[in-house]
């Protein structure tokens, strides 16, 4: 009874004997596609314009598509000047326009070269799925283009005539812009952003509104993009946590600029706070030309607030004893009187013993002018409009692992064991391992925005601090946040985070096939794809792992990074013929890309290759699909034996 009201709602859409076998025909010529094109980026830390660049040139996919199709009949020159014109088709026209180039035989020129391009990456679509990526006003007139028939004479002056109209009636620059915009959206089938889209870079925000516009993306959360989560719902130590951070990193832009947060509040109180005092223990690692007095306001801001988020998570950890931090409430553990802390059963010198905002005998109560501070600058992260628009679309579209077409997507680590067990980890008074804890953790995140109840929702922002920083943390995955350690102490030894024992089972075999398992993936064919830690390729660290089983993309987009890792990040490319891992030198910005013609120079290994190439039926797509070709079948049974009646439409 129930199959045959599910077919009778079926029978809705698929009235008839033959709109349903016209649909059969349609899922099953689907299934025999090749798969779409993935992308995989990770640890993006706001440097949107590198970000930017390979998204719009694919990693570099768009301009081998340009040199197969005119290698040789076009020069590299022209080459590069129509991968630019494709990936800035906005800017490039401009500059065209400004030198006098833009004429009626460059456009039907270009025109016709980007037709050819569209139909390169639109081949593995169906005519219908490329028409739905067209934009509206020019759908029809790139439907004709791509479809013309060279070799019918009548159909080449059509097609001639239908560009000469385009040039004539003034929209060549308006089409143009469509065309390389489509040849975009084409290269890419799906995205994938394993996590860290903030700090450290100057403008996570742009790459956030650049996200929010692409056709089809998902976002596994890391710990960075959790800070943030956590600031917006107005966790103060979290948005103390992402202040600190953009200070330390120069990354002012983002708070002002990107979101509008009013930093004068907390410069005035740091400056008059710390007037004599030279805070060289909180250095400033971010780029950018300081002057003397911006850098000595920016050192006691960056001092400031970060004896603000050391005294407002020691509130939290109180409130939470749960939790087992108090071994990182530090603040009490000073001795004012001689400058020195006691700390895993030895006595330190303190680098820094000016505190003039800490009471010794209440060392975690905010001072009436912190208070004052922080009341404004939870107001201010609650009240943007911009930044709470963008955490919607991380909650939308992002959670904290994902399984797609064979991989398992997430940020960090599965916390393990010292044997290489699943590690019980206890949240909340419930105790969770593997899957288990991730789907836990996701949901508490969800109810830091959306519970009803005030007390879960404030359970909820405290549990992103949480995340940020505890040791059994699957974003975290070390012992400790050494961040007090770093800023006060000389000795190396106290700065060690050790990472949780899952780093070291990469390469054991038995060890991820179960985390596999856990997730519901084969070990004969899934794999692991994560980032959160530096890949070290300069000293000739493999991201990948295991056989190939794991694969850790970070290779350092942060250019704080690139030093210690000796690229400027990777993209993971996924299409019918296999996995393709492209490691990226460091790009050089925008301008030189139009200016110089300059690219991202990326070098290419192949992870695996199929034997027989993918299809959409081999994919989680093609499951769907053929459920839905199941369903029909059924229906058309249906049909046949007189179960349900056809719905026949007069005419």
């Amino acid at each position: 009874m129930r199959d045959l009201a599910y077919l009778k709602l079926m029978s809705r859409e698929y009235p008839t004997l033959e709109s349903a076998s016209s649909e059969i025909v349609n899922l099953m010529a689907i299934c025999g596609l090749p798969k779409g094109t993935e992308y995989f980026f990770s640890d993006l830390h706001g440097e949107y314009e590198a970000f930017i660049h390979l998204l719009r040139s694919s990693s570099g996919i768009i301009r081998e598509k340009i040199k197969e199709t005119f290698g040789h009949i076009i020069s590299e020159e022209d080459e590069i000047q129509l991968a630019n014109l494709i990936y800035y088709p906005d800017r490039q026209i401009a500059k065209l326009k400004q030198e006098q180039n833009y004429t009626e035989d460059w456009q039907r020129i270009t025109v016709n070269r980007l037709v050819q391009i569209c139909k390169e990456v639109s081949s593995k679509y169906t005519r219908s799925k490329v028409r739905k990526k067209m934009p509206r006003e020019f759908g029809y007139v790139i439907d004709e283009l791509l479809h013309v028939d060279y070799n019918d004479e009548n159909k080449r002056v059509y097609y001639e005539e239908i560009i000469r109209s385009i040039i004539d009636t003034g929209i060549a620059d308006k089409f143009i812009v469509a065309l390389c915009e489509l040849i975009q959206n084409l290269a890419i089938d799906s995205l994938h952003i394993i996590g860290d889209i903030f700090d450290r870079g100057p403008r996570a925000d742009i790459i956030m509104n650049e996200l929010m516009h692409f056709h089809d993306v998902d976002i596994q959360w890391g710990n960075h993009d959790i800070s943030w989560m956590g600031a917006a719902t107005g966790n103060p130590a979290c948005v103390c946590n992402v202040l600190r951070i953009a200070i330390s990193y120069n990354s002012f832009d983002v708070l002002e600029d990107g979101y509008g947060i009013n930093l004068l509040p907390l410069a005035t109180f740091a400056v008059n706070t710390y007037r004599e005092d030279p805070c060289t223990c909180f250095k400033l690692r971010g780029g950018g030309i300081y002057n003397a007095k911006e850098m000595e306001a920016d050192l006691k801001m960056h001092k400031a607030i970060s004896i603000i988020q050391f005294k407002v998570e020691g509130q939290i950890i109180k409130a939470h004893p749960e939790m087992g931090l108090e071994d990182r409430n530090l603040l009490h553990r000073i001795d004012y009187e001689k400058g020195t802390i006691f700390l895993d059963g030895k006595e330190y010198t303190l680098l820094d013993t000016n505190f003039p905002t800490i009471d010794p005998a209440d060392p975690y109560t905010l001072t009436a002018e912190e208070a004052d501070i922080m009341e404004r600058l939870e107001r201010a992260f609650l009240n943007c409009e911009r930044l709470q628009r963008h955490m919607r679309f991380l909650l939308s579209r992002g959670s904290l692992y994902k399984v797609y077409n064979g991989n398992l997507l997430y940020h960090g680590c599965v916390p393990l064991n010292e044997d290489g067990t699943l590690k019980t980890v206890t949240v909340c008074g419930g105790r969770y391992q593997g899957k288990q804890l991730y789907e836990v953790l996701d949901g508490y995140i969800r109810k830091g925005f959306v519970a009803v109840d005030p007390a879960e929702r404030e359970n909820g922002r405290d549990l992103m601090w949480y995340i940020w920083l505890h040791r059994d943390s699957p974003l975290f995955g070390k012992d400790k946040m050494a961040t007090f350690e770093r800023y006060f102490l000389a000795e190396k030894e106290t700065h060690q985070e050790k990472k949780n024992p899952y780093y070291r089972f990469l390469e054991d075999e038995e060890v991820v096939n179960r985390i596999l398992e856990e997730f519901g993936l084969s070990p004969e064919t899934g794999h692991i794809i994560n980032g959160h830690v530096p890949v070290k390729s300069k000293n000739g660290e493999n991201p990948v792992k295991c056989g190939g089983k794991v694969l850790v993309i970070d290779g350092g987009f942060s250019k704080a990074y690139q030093p210690k890792t000796g690229i400027a990040g990777y993209t993971l490319i996924y299409n019918s013929y296999g996995l393709i891992l492209a490691a990226h030198d460091p790009f050089e910005s925008t301008e030189a890309a139009i200016e110089k013609g300059s690219d991202i120079h990326s070098e290419t290994i192949v992870v695996k290759r199929v034997e027989k190439r993918k299809l959409v039926g081999d994919t989680d797509v093609g499951m769907t699909l053929k459920e839905n070709i199941a369903d029909l079948e059924k229906l058309l049974e249906a049909y046949r034996t007189g179960a349900l009646a056809e719905r026949i439409r007069k005419k």
